[in-house]
């Protein structure tokens, strides 16, 4: 499994949108991508620290992108390929299948780009290391420290 969208591109998902919902998706065809808001609902017991993936030292949940949250939301970026009906064809997928959508919101580069953003303990590390599920967060293991 991917970890992130980038390391995700071209991989094809399809969002099912409940019926009573449908209308929700008039005008969404004319953006290039979505964030998806969702459960991470196979993701282990939330952890105050983990070892994250681009590191091999503790880190506090909140200044990583695990999954072991108090609240376990996700958000990925994808692109759009097309609407149909109550499906939404994505492309750039990260999400196991069957993964609760919460919201579905446009992605305006405007509205998130942050110009001289610093990027924490990321910076130097982002482009080593694998981007793909090394199987940490399976089986409750997911990197705590806890165990």
């Amino acid at each position: 499994m991917p970890l992130q969208t980038v390391a995700a591109r071209g991989v094809r998902g399809v969002v099912e949108i409940e019926e009573e919902f449908a209308g929700g998706l008039a005008d969404v065809d004319g953006f290039s991508h979505l964030l998806l808001l969702t459960h991470l609902h196979r993701a282990p017991a939330w952890a105050p620290r983990v070892v994250p993936f681009l590191d091999d030292r503790p880190r506090g949940v909140f200044a990583t992108r695990s999954p072991r949250r108090p609240n376990p939301i996700g958000l990925s970026i994808v692109r759009l390929e097309r609407v149909e009906g109550r499906r939404v064809h994505v492309l750039d997928v990260d999400l196991l299948d069957g993964t609760p959508l919460l919201d579905l919101k446009p992605y305006v580069p405007r509205f998130h780009d942050r110009v001289g953003a610093r990027i924490g303990w990321f910076a130097g590390r982002l482009d080593r290391g694998s981007t793909r599920s090394d199987g940490r967060f399976a089986s409750g293991r997911g990197g705590d420290l806890g165990r």
